[in-house]
This record gives structure tokens, C-alpha cells and sequence, in this order.
């Protein structure tokens, strides 16, 4: 869509874009009702419109009802007023690029053509995500192939008995993990129970666990059954079971031989039917050598093992969780159309996520609160940076770099890792693929 006052201009600008279908408007009125019709993939902005055709309070304030209707458009704003601070607001707000009049039609054209390619790369980054979205686990959501083959592994074990410890770095999910374990097995009807070891004082966590008799202790007015009893015919997790005290290891480990429960202050023997879950971000073969963490418990815990791997780990998944908690935050918030910065993406992609997904979902969070305009940047979610990268906003080659590599992540992850198909899914040649892949260091 053009959006032009100018007819001279509106035809001029026709004639750059013939091999496109074009749209004309004159003003922000017209402009707007285009947009609902039609959604246009890119337009180009002129920001001195009327009323007020020498000034550019109308095209800015356009501009931002075009980000807040259509996000996904890709807005070039043209503009005979030659100054920088207009091409930088212009970006801040969200604008694909800026061009100055007088118009070089091959320039302009170029201009358009990749941000159309732009646009269809991240429509098709939005429908594989959209795809893998649809996890075989409820809550999951990753596009990455080692978590995808974590999520088969569930699959598998959960109609199984067997104990299973969760490995991975906090903030990884192991309690989401562990919860799709309940709910894909024959006690999914039953109660989940979830305990976690390190946030209990020792000296309560033997009764939380096992209960107590009335009388036990001071305090113990009631009979009161633990986790353990309470979890009975369901699941129980254990979370962070690296951090459980030695004493209650041993009691914990008869529980798991015998499958009974003895309370505290009580000497009955009570019989417990339940799948125990484990996890934890500890060492604990090391912790065994160490004498903090019973070898025979070990091996009695871990009779399955799964390894969750870190975010920074999960090729594609750290945009993508953003997205998803940005229009999460945004709804709550009441806060439409918010959307990352380039450098907002690109320090996501970046980042080491220490913190894993937690830590993702809580900046994302506390960026949509903060940030003052609809366009949430690196500073916002104080990954460093600033606002507006100006030597890399205009940089179309790493726009469109970084917007390959995306893609190509995207389908390689959709098809499994088989390049043939990921190739055909993004109407490249087999050779290409191979090319773009070394290109982009990429793991197949």
C-alpha cells in the first residue's frame, strides 16, 4: 500500500512496484480503512500528510495506528523533510526503513522487495511455530529438536511405573516435565502432589513428607497424613531431591523398597500406591563420591533418566517462548500489539539465559509493565543496547541474515533435521540448503 498525498507521486510509486498489487491512499482516514480490507504486507509511508501536509504530527501518529492494527507490516516511511531525528523516531516506533525523497525507484524498489521477503520469512517463522505449538505435551512449547526428542521420551515413559529423574539447569520446566508424566499415565485422575525438597527446613520436612501422629510433637494437635499418603493411587514429585538431608534419604529410600509410610510419632506401617517423579539441577554421582547424597537412593531414582536441555541449548525456542509471553503479558496487561525491537530480537537470540526459561518469561514480563511505546527493545528487557541500534537498523543484509537463519532454523527443526524436506518446505534446492547451513553454522 502507498500511502501518498502527492498524485504525481501516487503514480510515480506505482510505477516502482508494478510487479505488485498496489494500494493507494491519500490520508489517515483512507489509509486505515485499506489496512482492515486488505493487510497489506508493506507500505510505504509518507509522513506529511493532511491536515497538516508540511508538518509530520499526521504521519507519525498514522504510523502508530498502522503498528497497532497490522504488527507484522512492514512500514518504509518516505519523506521529502530530510532529517535524521525523523528516520530515527521512525525506526524507534517500529518502522521497517526510511527513505528520502526524491524517490530512486531502483533504490525504493529494493527497499520494498526485501521487506516483502522479510515479511513472508517471518509469516512463514509464525505458521511452523504456530505447528509446533501444538506439542505432543500440554504447555510445551519449543521448536528446537532436543527438546522435541524430550517430549517423544515422555511420551514413552509416562504409561510406565518406573521412577524418573528430571535432569536439568533451574528454570528449565522440570516441574511442567514432570506434571505431563501425570497426565499421560493411568493416574491421570488421580492426584498430582509436588514437594520441593530445598524450600522446606529440615526439621518440617520429615512431616510434610511422611505425616505425624497427634501428639508427635508440640503443635501436633491432629493426625495428619504427609505428601506421601496424600499422593497415594497418583504422582508424586519431588522436586530438587539433591538437597534433601541425609537422615531423610534413608527414610525415603525404605519408602521407595518397602512402599510404605511410617509417620512421625506413629509406628503403624501404611502401604502407599504412587509413581514417584524426581528432579534436580545437582550433580548427584558427584555428590554421592562427596558422601551428600546416598548412592544406593540414586540408583533407585533414576531408573529413567531425562536430560532437559537449557535454553541457550534449544536452537529457535528463546524467540519464540518470548513472542508467545509478550502476547501473553500484553493481553494481562491490556496492552495491545506490542512487539520486539531488532535488537531486542537479536539480543535474545544472543543471550546466555542463565535463568532458562524463568528468567525469559520474566523479563519479558517486567518489560511489558515498564516499557513506555509498543515496541518492547533490549534496553526494556535490560539486556543492554540501546533503543535504536542506527547503523544496524539500516543495515538491510543482517535484517534479512538474521531473518534466513530464523526460517531455516525453523524448518529444519519442523522436519526433524532432514534437509531434503526442510529444503522443499522453503522452495530451495538441496545444494542451497547445504550452503545456507554452513553459512549459518547450523547443527543438523
Amino acid at each position: 500500500m502507498v500511502i501518498e498525498d502527492d498524485p504525481g507521486l501516487q503514480t510515480q510509486l506505482r510505477w516502482c512496484f508494478e510487479h505488485y498489487e498496489v494500494l493507494i491512499a491519500g490520508d489517515r482516514e483512507s489509509a486505515l480503512k485499506i489496512l482492515k480490507e486488505h493487510h497489506p504486507p508493506v507500505v510505504t509511508l509518507d509522513l506529511g500528510l493532511p491536515p497538516v501536509a508540511d508538518g509530520t504530527s499526521e504521519g507519525f501518529a498514522l504510523l502508530e495506528d498502522i503498528l497497532a492494527e497490522a504488527p507484522h507490516t512492514k512500514v518504509v516511511v518516505v519523506t521529502g523533510n530530510n532529517d535524521r531525528k525523523h528516520a530515527t523516531r521512525s525506526v524507534a516506533m517500529g518502522a521497517y526503513d526510511f527513505f528520502y525523497k526524491p524517490i530512486d525507484a531502483d533504490l525504493l524498489s529494493l527497499i520494498v522487495n526485501r521487506a516483502y521477503r522479510v515479511y513472508e520469512l517471518e509469516a512463514e517463522n509464525r505458521r511452523l511455530s504456530e505447528q509446533h505449538r501444538e506439542s505432543p505435551l500440554e504447555g510445551v512449547l519449543t521448536a528446537s529438536t532436543s527438546m522435541l526428542d524430550v517430549c517423544r521420551t515422555i511420551e514413552k515413559v509416562a504409561p510406565a511405573d518406573a521412577t524418573v529423574l528430571l535432569l536439568g539447569e533451574s528454570g528449565t520446566g522440570k516441574e511442567l516435565l514432570a506434571r505431563s508424566l501425570h497426565a499421560l499415565s493411568a493416574r491421570s485422575e488421580q492426584r498430582f502432589v509436588a514437594i520441593n525438597c530445598a524450600a522446606i527446613p529440615e526439621n518440617l520436612l520429615e512431616s510434610e513428607l511422611f505425616g505425624y501422629e497427634k501428639g508427635a510433637f508440640t503443635g501436633a494437635a491432629k493426625q495428619t497424613p504427609g505428601k506421601i499418603e496424600l499422593a497415594s493411587g497418583g504422582s508424586l514429585f519431588l522436586d530438587e531431591i539433591g538437597d534433601l538431608p541425609m537422615p531423610l534419604q534413608a527414610k525415603l529410600l525404605r519408602f521407595l523398597q518397602e512402599r510404605v509410610v511410617e509417620r512421625v510419632g506413629g509406628r503403624q506401617e501404611i502401604p502407599v500406591d504412587v509413581r514417584v517423579i524426581c528432579a534436580t539441577h545437582q550433580d548427584l554421582p558427584e555428590k554421592s563420591r562427596n558422601n551428600e547424597f546416598r548412592e544406593d537412593l540414586y540408583y533407585r531414582i533414576s531408573e529413567i533418566m531425562i536430560n532437559i536441555p537449557s535454553l541457550r541449548d534449544r536452537e529457535g525456542d528463546a524467540v519464540m517462548l518470548g513472542r508467545v509471553f509478550l502476547e501473553r503479558f500484553s493481553q494481562q496487561q491490556g496492552k495491545k500489539a506490542y512487539r520486539f525491537s531488532k535488537d531486542a530480537l537479536a539480543a535474545i537470540e544472543t543471550y546466555a539465559w542463565p535463568g532458562n526459561v524463568r528468567e525469559l518469561e520474566n523479563r519479558v514480563k517486567r518489560a511489558v509493565i515498564m516499557a513506555e511505546h509498543r515496541q518492547i527493545t533490549a534496553k526494556d528487557l535490560e539486556l543492554g543496547g540501546s533503543a535504536l541500534d542506527e547503523q544496524a537498523s539500516f543495515n538491510l543484509r543482517e535484517i534479512r541474515d538474521q531473518a534466513d537463519r530464523q526460517a531455516i532454523v525453523r524448518a529444519l527443526s519442523h522436519v526433524g533435521g532432514k534437509v531434503s524436506q526442510a529444503a522443499e518446505l522453503l522452495g530451495v534446492s538441496r545444494p542451497t540448503m547445504y550452503d545456507l547451513i554452513r553459512k549459518f553454522n547450523l547443527k543438523t
